[in-house]
């Protein structure tokens, strides 16, 4: 697996990766993106800041980079930045399937991209990638996975995924969603000629939401590489939103709300890594401390108290603003 490459390095930010989510596209859901990325979202204006933070991540350690075919440009300026440094060999690139972007580079479109996990977007999606991406691509992930995705049991589909397993390719999937723990499992028990199908999963964990905990424990105890996203909570656990024993935990440390966040993530045994979503450097620096911050059992049984029921916590994710 790629990730045995992550697995050898020793800088303090060896587990924490860099989602472009946020920065590859004009319109997000993310809090706070008027602030963070102003009025000015051209297309190059956005390429521009997605290499600045592809530098600012690298130079700091990290060496885990996500996009996907839905996160707006995000493999093309992924692509673009690897051209342009060819003595850049030593990280691994995860992208994701199953979502296809349809916003058209506006923040107001009715529909900012539409699912869909069947065979034949798997095949036109992983032609787009591979000509973006080529060789540098180490994962392909399912994009958002739930209970009753097609992806779950559609055999041929397994066995496509298996032949780009068995060519070099890892596979993954993600998840969404308040059963992503019954996701998780189901997706476990994928199979082709009786050997596991899936060989990552990236999941929603963080302060807010828990639920996932169990299952990615059981995934990474069946040898499966665990990513974390959303750790940040689409920003609500940022220094101007996170809960007051965020940020009283915050000035305790003497470090961000956001470092303390990612901090909690950090310390799960299962987790391999945690996805920073920064939009600037200053977010990228801040989410980076996390890799310092020393939780005690005070501090993490405050934290512990802050998890919201899951329906409660995706309901309100999904009243957030594209913005």
């Amino acid at each position: 697996m790629p990730f045995t490459r992550l697995a050898t390095a020793t800088t303090p930010t060896c587990h924490l990766g860099l989602g472009l989510a946020a920065v590859a596209r004009p319109g997000y859901i993310n809090l706070g993106r008027t602030e963070d990325l102003g009025d000015n979202r051209s297309v190059e204006t956005l390429r521009t800041r997605t290499h600045e933070l592809l530098d600012a991540a690298y130079a700091q350690g990290v060496r885990y980079v996500d996009v996907a075919r839905s996160y707006g440009r995000a493999e093309e300026f992924l692509a673009d930045w690897l051209k342009a440094r060819p003595e850049v060999d030593d990280i691994v690139i995860g992208s994701k399937w199953g979502y296809t972007y349809t916003a058209g580079w506006t923040t107001d479109a009715e529909r900012h991209e539409v699912k869909d996990h069947s065979l034949q977007t798997y095949e036109r999606q992983r032609a787009e990638t591979d000509e973006l991406l080529g060789a540098r691509l180490d994962l392909y992930q399912i994009h958002s996975l739930t209970p009753d995705s097609p992806a779950l049991s559609d055999k041929e589909l397994h066995g496509r995924l298996a032949e780009a397993a068995a060519a070099g390719l890892t596979i993954g999937f993600s998840t969404t969603g308040p059963a992503q723990a019954d996701t998780v499992r189901a997706a476990l028990a994928v199979t082709v000629d009786g050997e596991p199908l899936f060989r990552t999963v990236q999941s929603t964990y963080n302060v807010l939401e828990t639920s996932v905990g169990p299952a990615l424990a059981e995934a990474h105890d069946a040898g499966l590489t665990v990513i974390v996203k959303e750790g940040m909570a689409n920003g609500r656990l940022a220094a101007g939103q996170a809960p007051d024993a965020v940020r009283a935990i915050a000035e305790e440390t003497g470090l961000g709300a956001d470092a303390v966040a990612l901090a909690l993530v950090l310390r799960q045994p299962w987790a391999g890594v945690v996805l920073s979503g920064a939009a600037t450097a200053g977010q990228l620096a801040s989410n980076l401390h996390a890799a310092v911050v020393d939780l005690d059992e005070d501090q993490l049984s405050r934290l512990a108290a802050l998890a919201e029921e899951p329906r409660a916590y995706w309901e309100r994710r999904g009243q957030l603003p594209w913005n």
